[in-house]
């Protein structure tokens, strides 16, 4: 079993946090969630599912936030969702994805993502995963092009693996986004960290600022770092 989000992770995760240069307020956020559905995902992919229904709840009277989910499995599949308000809707398009053995797309989900900065169309990247199987070099390359373009990734690492716990923290940085663990252990946690993020997504460091004071706790962190 592994441990649970230490009051360090979160405390790092806040700092990172508070450096993200800050959004207008008042627009419409729009989030992409990239999750690993790789074999290894299995056993908690259910969990993560469950909690992703703060950032909606965060997000409301912001501007509010659209997310597309995107995730990988299998031989070479990658998928992505339309996009969606509704948090119920995609918690439905979540649970009927099943995990399927297959090697990591981490440098894909980047790629995808930098497209759509591009165009426009996000302003931040929720990434949920446990382990890399790709070159850590490309992925880092990629990883510092976002942070050229201006699109943060908050990365959430399930578990130890020694590539990722290097190499995740490294995509936090070099995307000026936030890097932070969890498991199973620590959904409230794991909740808010993703509430903070959908009120950044959805309004600006303003709006991150009044999340942090009206959920305590970990999100509390977030405000006392940014004052």
């Amino acid at each position: 079993m592994t441990k649970a989000v230490t009051t360090t992770s979160v405390d790092t995760f806040v700092q990172e946090v508070s450096r993200l240069p800050a959004r207008p307020a008042g627009t419409r956020g729009r989030l992409l969630f990239a999750m690993d559905a790789t074999a290894s995902r299995e056993p908690t992919w259910d969990h993560a599912c469950s909690i992703q229904g703060e950032m909606f709840i965060a997000a409301e009277g912001l501007g509010g936030l659209d997310v597309r989910l995107a995730f990988y499995r299998g031989f070479d599949e990658f998928k992505v969702s339309r996009w969606t308000s509704d948090g119920r809707e995609l918690a439905r398009l979540m649970s009927a994805v099943r995990c399927l053995a297959g090697r990591t797309q981490i440098g894909r989900v980047l790629r995808y993502a930098a497209e759509q900065r591009q165009e426009s169309r996000i302003d931040a990247v929720v990434f949920v995963g446990d382990c890399c199987e790709e070159d850590v070099d490309e992925i880092g390359h990629l990883a510092g092009q976002l942070g050229l373009i201006g699109l943060p990734v908050f990365v959430f690492h399930e578990g130890d693996d020694r590539v990722a716990s290097r190499l995740f923290p490294q995509i936090a940085r070099l995307t000026r986004g936030a890097y932070c663990k969890f498991d199973r252990n620590s959904p409230d946690q794991l909740r808010k960290l993703l509430g903070a993020v959908a009120a950044y997504a959805a309004g600006g460091r303003a709006a991150l600022l009044k999340y942090g004071r009206e959920q305590g706790g970990a999100a509390a962190l977030l405000t006392h770092q940014l004052k």
